[in-house]
């Protein structure tokens, strides 16, 4: 990758790191796309995709990378309803027109329910005691999920079921003091 950007979606399947969207140093949107091969340890641009996303959310549903919402420059904070889906088996874009709720930044609250075939959902909106400060982190069948009832609020941890026939009901886990504030974004790696 060339140049430098923030708020981006990002996804790793396969060996491969896909980022799209966020914006650059001086704040303006991107609509470019970047490929890391690890075994290869290259970048690869990737066709652009049809609009600027900034603050997007990037999540893997089957062999698709989803982009979810996100701003271009002319409209700070104004999400779009809309995603574009990279297709990683023909390298094509296509445009999902109402695949968000307008107004409501995806980041760390976009999961996905019923699997490999599932649908979007919003975690803040799942369960009253998530709905504020809401991050939801993909562990592949299931869903850890941390938020709090109203803002000022201990800050509760969840796991999800969200493999098909499941229903994605928030069961409540103890996690150490330590660990229970806020959380902004995560993610799972396994070796």
């Amino acid at each position: 990758m060339t140049s430098t950007r923030s708020f981006f979606a990002m996804v790793a399947v396969e060996g491969k790191v896909l980022i799209a969207g966020g914006h650059d140093e001086s704040k303006n949107a991107l609509n470019s796309a970047w490929l890391f091969d690890i075994k290869k340890n290259e970048w690869i641009e990737l066709t652009r995709m049809s609009e600027e996303r900034d603050e997007c959310e990037g999540i893997i549903i089957g062999s698709e990378f989803w982009v979810v919402s996100g701003y271009d420059t002319e409209s700070q904070g104004a999400f779009k309803k809309s995603a574009e889906v990279y297709d990683l088996s023909t390298g094509e874009w296509r445009r999902v027109k109402d695949a968000w709720r307008a107004s409501q930044c995806p980041r760390s609250c976009v999961g996905v329910m019923g699997g490999k075939s599932g649908n979007l959902m919003c975690w803040a909106e799942s369960d009253s005691a998530v709905k504020v400060g809401t991050c939801g982190f993909d562990l592949g069948y299931r869903t850890l999920v941390t938020g709090s009832a109203y803002q000022g609020a201990p800050h509760g941890f969840f796991l999800a079921d969200t493999k098909e026939g499941q229903n994605g009901k928030l069961r409540k886990i103890d996690v150490p003091v330590y660990f229970s504030g806020l959380v902004q974004s995560g993610c799972c790696v396994e070796i």
